[in-house]
């Protein structure tokens, strides 16, 4: 059997379908990877529960542990306590960032506040343009300095 510490380490390599620049783990939506006997259950909480791209994940994240050699998987959805923007790590929140995608702060429980640090400048001189991005799970926003427009990942706490 293969030690958890490396699943983990392979789960980081599957890209949110959504915003592929992040993985599920840093994403924080991979809550648990535990053997039970001889198969693997994987437990992934959603964004939230009517996340488009539930699916998609759960098929990659089977492919990426079958090309890896596990074949007895099970995915199970948590739904509580729901997903939260806390759960983002450091690393995530950075990718996000250079990607030009806003991140929450970790502390901040806002959907959209006022002032958000543009990911291009670093100004906080911004406006929500939109409660709705690109995604359901994202914002947009412009630059009063830079012009720049940019979505930022909400805050859910």
């Amino acid at each position: 059997m293969v030690e958890t510490e490396q699943i983990w380490h392979w789960l980081e390599d599957v890209p949110d379908p959504e915003v592929p620049v992040i993985s599920v783990v840093d994403l924080g939506i991979v809550r648990n990877v535990a053997w039970r006997g001889e198969e693997l259950v994987v437990t992934v909480t959603p964004t939230y529960s009517g996340c488009p791209a539930t699916a998609v994940i759960a098929h990659d994240i089977e492919a990426a542990l079958h090309a890896h050699g596990i074949d007895r998987i099970r995915l199970e959805t948590q739904l509580a306590p729901a997903w939260t923007t806390a759960w983002l790590t450091d690393k995530g929140r950075e990718q996000l960032r250079q990607f030009g995608i806003a991140p929450p702060a970790p502390d901040l429980v806002s959907i959209a506040p006022a002032h958000v640090a543009c990911p291009h400048c670093a100004s906080r001189n911004t406006e929500c343009l939109s409660q709705f991005g690109s995604t359901p799970c994202k914002a947009l926003y412009r630059c009063r300095e830079c012009r720049e427009p940019f979505d930022y990942f909400k805050s859910l706490a």
